[in-house]
């Protein structure tokens, strides 16, 4: 069994966290525990045709964003890693230094003081010197931060082809297998 805690914040993107929740339901032995932010709510609401209801059901286990008494706030609780999809300069900015007021920002903390996996995939932009420092902080810290830059090697036509790129690359991250976008291959004559 492998557990993930996934986390959705109210940045533009929202998308590509019910995608990664669509692809690890698939995935055998796979448990998810999602903290949908209440910002997350309503942006989901707001760019996509699914309601947060949908996006819970999607996950094994459903966790409130104000509860720092989650099982996940600690960590003699067991993950494999988080994937904090989109993630917004404001949850990175928490995370970077420590502000543990929301079980999203403690759950990475978490994390990132028990040395396992912590992905933030930023969706901001333009980025000024301020969000620089900050990403280069959550770097230093053990973070790893996976803007979401589609890899065009892979010919996308559609905005699922975007999005599947992107999410794959942060579940390579995590080590779970998948086959959301064709892997390079070279050049071919």
């Amino acid at each position: 069994m492998s557990v993930y805690v996934i986390g959705i914040t109210g940045a533009s993107g929202a998308l590509y966290g019910v995608r990664a929740l669509e692809v690890l339901r698939r995935v055998p032995g796979a448990v998810t525990h999602l903290i949908l932010t209440a910002q997350a709510r309503t942006t989901l609401t707001l760019e996509t045709s699914y309601r947060p209801e949908d996006v819970e059901a999607l996950a094994d286990h459903v966790h409130d964003p104000t509860d720092l008494a989650a099982p996940i706030s600690s960590g003699s609780f067991l993950t494999d890693g988080m994937l904090v999809i989109p993630c917004s300069i404001h949850s990175a900015s928490a995370i970077a230094y420590a502000n543990n007021d929301s079980l999203l920002v403690r759950a990475a903390d978490v994390c990132l003081k028990e040395r396992r996996r912590l992905v933030l995939v930023v969706r901001e932009t333009p980025l000024h010197l301020g969000h620089l420092r900050t990403l280069t902080r959550l770097a230093e810290i053990g973070a790893i931060v996976l803007p979401p830059v589609p890899g065009m090697y892979a010919k996308p036509r559609t905005v699922d082809d975007i999005v599947n790129h992107t999410v794959g690359k942060a579940l390579d991250l995590l080590g779970v297998p998948h086959d959301l976008f064709p892997r390079w291959q070279g050049r071919t004559s």
